[in-house]
């Protein structure tokens, strides 16, 4: 487990404080791909560029890289040899995005591009709502096929697995050192 892909099932699952986390455990450099994206005022870059950032912060023997951008998965998928899936209900999801607008009105996420201050429409609320169930069908599948293809894959579907992962992580590590 020396480089991770974290994604979800949908924005508000936990990735990014699930990356950090683990960055913080493991002692990895954690990358976000939203910060990666976006430019100040919320500008998204060009494909290129993007490409490049996530080839560039997949260049470590060891990395943490949140998020699922799946138009450019193929970019970092390929040095990846851990994914850790988070696939929280939809509820749960809702709830953490509307808190997360909250906590950071009028601020950028530490996770977020420089100057990307915290928003949230209707129209992002609906795509949520509307895409959930498909996009859990099509990232489970995408586990399947890491799965065949050798790499090891971690499904977290509530609060408690995601908090006995990382204590198992932390464990581990722990006895490592002695």
């Amino acid at each position: 487990m020396r480089r991770i892909l974290v994604m979800g099932v949908s924005a508000g699952a936990g990735k990014s404080t699930f990356a950090r986390n683990l960055g913080e455990i493991l002692d990895y450099p954690v990358t976000f791909l939203d910060s990666l994206y976006f430019e100040p005022g919320w500008q998204e870059v060009p494909s290129e560029v993007f490409e490049q950032r996530q080839l560039d912060a997949t260049a470590g023997s060891t990395w943490i890289i949140e998020g699922n951008y799946s138009r450019t998965v193929s970019v970092r998928e390929t040095n990846a040899d851990t994914v850790i899936y988070l696939e929280l209900p939809l509820y749960l999801c809702l709830f953490r995005v509307l808190k997360r607008r909250i906590r950071y009105h009028k601020q950028t996420r530490p996770d977020m591009g420089k100057e990307c201050r915290e928003k949230l429409d209707w129209v992002f609320l609906k795509y949520i709502v509307t895409t959930y169930r498909r996009r859990r069908v099509d990232m489970r599948s995408r586990m399947r096929n890491y799965t065949e293809e050798g790499k090891n894959v971690f499904l977290l579907q509530s609060r408690r697995q995601i908090r006995e992962f990382l204590q198992m992580v932390e464990r581990t590590q722990i006895d490592e050192l002695h």
